[in-house]
């Protein structure tokens, strides 16, 4: 196993929770690189690799953590498409929203979210939140990655 930085796909409209994700992502324990995308259309094309030029490099990220209420095409839509697509249905997506309503919740688990997070008011609980997120995700759960044999491996974090 080698050590690596994760890959997290944020999908989020609003910039300074973009810019706290990255920071708290910046000084926690996995130095997860962070991707952002502003819509659901824009990450799905990111996902798919749609429109990038031979050069450019969308990588697959190793978790997906999506806002629900976006422009246009809605977290859960998008969550609706990446759990069809057998190409990436196998990513984690972590529902982070602010919605704390039950038809949220249970139209985004009943969608295929792998979990779902209300996004804190406050920095120290935002902070600990991402941290949270983090330290199952890339800490202690198996991602699904093909490894010899085709047996799923752990990659290390640590």
């Amino acid at each position: 196993m080698s050590k690596y930085a994760p890959l997290v796909l944020l999908v989020d409209d609003n910039r300074a929770d973009v810019e706290l994700a990255c920071e708290a992502s910046a000084g926690g324990k996995y130095h997860s690189t962070i991707h952002s995308e502003e819509d659901g259309e824009k990450a799905l094309a990111y996902l798919r690799r749609v429109g990038l030029g031979p050069k450019d490099e969308a990588i697959r990220p190793d978790l997906i953590v999506l806002d629900l209420n976006l422009p246009g095409k809605d977290g859960r839509r998008v969550l609706e498409e990446l759990k069809r697509d057998p190409n990436l249905c196998t990513i984690p997506v972590i529902m982070f929203s602010t919605s704390q309503s039950s038809r949220d919740v249970v139209g985004c688990y009943k969608a295929g979210a792998n979990s779902y997070v209300c996004k804190p008011v406050s920095l120290e609980d935002f902070f600990s939140a991402i941290w949270s997120i983090e330290q199952f995700w890339f800490g202690s759960a198996l991602l699904p990655e093909e490894g010899k044999n085709g047996i799923a491996s752990k990659r290390s974090v640590d």
